[in-house]
């Protein structure tokens, strides 16, 4: 009898071992000096991110484990890339303070501005355009950040929503760094990180109008002092709703229950800058993990990362509706 539970138990450690585990790899020929807005594009099972600083746009491609990389002519930085919907080769991306359309084959080594959609903040030359995402009906939701100056003194920076048909609707004021984005239908949530506020905001939304309420604190990463503060960057969300907070600085990415702000996973790099992470891959339970290389940060910094099992599942990137 005891030797019977003794395998039992054995095997359910074995099992709980391997539910718990993970790993980490980079993806090759990946680096971006400043990698950000991974976007997991389903019909095409690839990987869409930018290099902003390098006004770069990166196509991971599954199938091939490949990457194909271009630069967009003209145009010196690269916010985030959002393909549009019923238009495959064409890709919302954020230059400057301007959200462009980038005609990109997704094999070229250069992409084309074809024409604007729309601008904000057009005098605020000091500004640009940061992470974006699309909800899950299709709008696009992005905000700014001070480029030049120190973006922790000078808060210019907005939250955006914008529509098919409508005018460009700001959602927040008083952003110092707008960054990560996430959606949770079944708890109709909205998830927003101002990487200057050092935590991670809840609001209500409705999805049928596109408006964020109600905004509450549901996981904060201050520490004892200032120096100490990690930086929360991009953010994705599980099939649990569980959240993926990455960490520029902090060589981190946290799992968190926003429901209790309880962490349940640290997920370790071998990198500091950790910058953004979508889940992707044929079953969505593959997350990848983009990073920076900024202030000389030695290698593998600005590598792009794919971690497996962690368990979890997640939703696939939706196209720009325009």
């Amino acid at each position: 009898m005891f030797r019977n539970m003794f395998f039992i138990f054995a095997a359910l450690a074995l099992l709980l071992g391997v539910a718990m585990s993970y790993k980490v790899e980079p993806l090759p020929d990946s680096f971006a000096g400043l990698g950000e807005g991974p976007h997991w594009d389903e019909a095409r099972q690839s990987l869409y991110y930018v290099d902003i600083e390098a006004g770069g746009l990166l196509r991971y491609d599954y199938q091939e484990n490949k990457v194909y990389k271009a630069k967009i002519e003209g145009e010196p930085l690269a916010g985030f890339v959002l393909p549009i919907e019923g238009r495959p080769q064409e890709f919302a991306v954020g230059c400057g303070r301007r959200v462009e359309i980038v005609q990109w084959d997704g094999v070229s080594p250069t992409a084309k501005v074809v024409r604007q959609l729309f601008q904000v903040q057009p005098l605020l030359e000091k500004n640009r355009l940061n992470d974006a995402k699309t909800d899950p009906r299709g709008r696009f939701f992005g905000g700014t950040m001070r480029y030049i100056g120190d973006e922790f003194e000078f808060r210019h920076g907005e939250l955006y929503r914008w529509e098919a048909g409508g005018q460009t609707s700001v959602i927040k004021g008083d952003v110092g760094i707008s960054n990560g984005l996430a959606w949770d239908e079944k708890a109709k949530k909205f998830y927003y990180i101002d990487t200057t506020d050092y935590e991670v905001k809840s609001y209500d939304y409705d999805f049928e109008t596109g408006v964020a309420s109600n905004p509450k604190v549901v996981f904060n990463l201050r520490k004892s002092s200032p120096k100490d503060h990690l930086l929360p960057d991009g953010l994705t969300i599980d099939t649990e709703g569980n959240l993926y907070v990455a960490t520029f600085n902090g060589a981190t990415i946290y799992k968190v229950n926003p429901n209790t702000g309880k962490v349940l996973l640290e997920i370790k790099f071998p990198t500091k800058q950790i910058t953004s992470a979508a889940f992707g891959g044929p079953n969505l339970d593959i997350l990848y993990v983009t990073t920076a290389a900024k202030f000389d940060q030695p290698a593998p910094a600005g590598t792009t990362f794919k971690v497996t099992g962690l368990n979890a599942t997640g939703y696939p990137g939706v196209n720009l509706k325009i």
